[in-house]
């Protein structure tokens, strides 16, 4: 048997590894400088990591989280599209001031939503991150037990049928 595709495979499968692993870690980085850059810290009143740095994946969730709490109570708990309704009904009964105070809380609704995605992005970028880094991870270990197998297989010799007289 010839072993050296195992072992091509084997040194193929840690290079991949281990371009996984620098990636990731790189990634990871990246997004942890850009949100450390923000300066924001999560909420006091958070029920998570309150008063912690947003720069990590669970303080951008739990931003993310005490921005939709500060949003609804703001609201009331009405949500975007039900504030848009309010606002017309608001104008077509002729109440600015109604219809002006309720586009303010729609912004405010809005404003919330886009934040929380960009807070949300974050937190899908690091599980990409890690989950390119486990993959780096399995791709080095499975190339070191391919290459493992190449070393250790035993070498055989092809015999050549013997001639027989008689």
């Amino acid at each position: 048997m010839n072993f050296k595709p195992a072992k091509v495979t084997g040194i193929v499968a840690i290079v991949a590894g281990i371009i996984f692993i620098l990636a990731g870690g790189v990634t990871w980085g990246l997004i942890t400088s850009n949100l450390a850059e923000q300066n924001i810290t999560v909420a006091g009143d958070s029920k998570m990591l309150p008063g912690d740095d947003v720069n990590g994946p669970f303080s951008a969730f739990a931003e993310a989280q005490i921005i939709d709490e500060h949003a609804m109570t703001a609201t009331e708990g009405r949500t975007y599209a039900e504030l848009g309704g309010l606002v017309k009904e608001a104008e077509a009964a002729g109440d600015t001031a109604l219809a002006e105070e309720l586009q303010g809380q729609r912004t405010t609704v809005m404003n919330a939503s886009f934040l929380r995605a960009s807070l949300f992005t974050s937190v899908v970028a690091y599980g990409v991150a890690a989950l390119v880094m486990g993959l780096g991870v399995i791709l080095a270990v499975i190339g070191w037990t391919f290459t493992g197998l190449a070393k250790t297989a035993p070498v055989t010799a092809e015999r050549k049928p013997e001639l027989v007289t008689a």
